[in-house]
């Protein structure tokens, strides 16, 4: 499946015309469909990607996960303050966090004790 027919799938999910998925994502008009001939710019992939809550690794097909990545924050996620964190695009429940907290906090425990 290529770039476009990716797009279209998913804007089809989220109840997007390709048209509109173009103008929330601000780039020029039609600019989608001549990504069935052409290869999209990573600025305009990544606009579109935000659109629908998707990675551009998904759109290019390097991945079949469309889940969407945080790259902002890949390797550091600050879980201690009030920040909505998400997996999968769902929120990441209360106990859950907690749970993730404690064994996190239990691991960094075991590694001061052997150092």
């Amino acid at each position: 499946m290529c770039t476009f027919e990716r797009i279209k799938k998913l804007a089809k999910k989220h109840h997007l015309t390709l048209a509109k998925v173009n103008d929330l994502a601000g780039i020029g008009t039609n600019s989608i469909y001549r990504w069935k001939k052409q290869t999209p710019t990573s600025n305009n992939l990544q606009k579109v990607a935000n659109v629908l809550h998707t990675s551009t690794d998904y759109l290019l097909g390097n991945t079949d996960d469309p889940s969407p990545i945080n790259t902002k924050n890949r390797h550091a996620i600050d879980i201690e303050n009030d920040e909505i964190l998400s997996y999968r695009g769902r929120p990441i429940p209360d106990d859950y966090l907690n749970i993730i907290k404690n064994l996190m906090d239990s691991d960094i425990e075991r590694g001061k004790r052997r150092e």
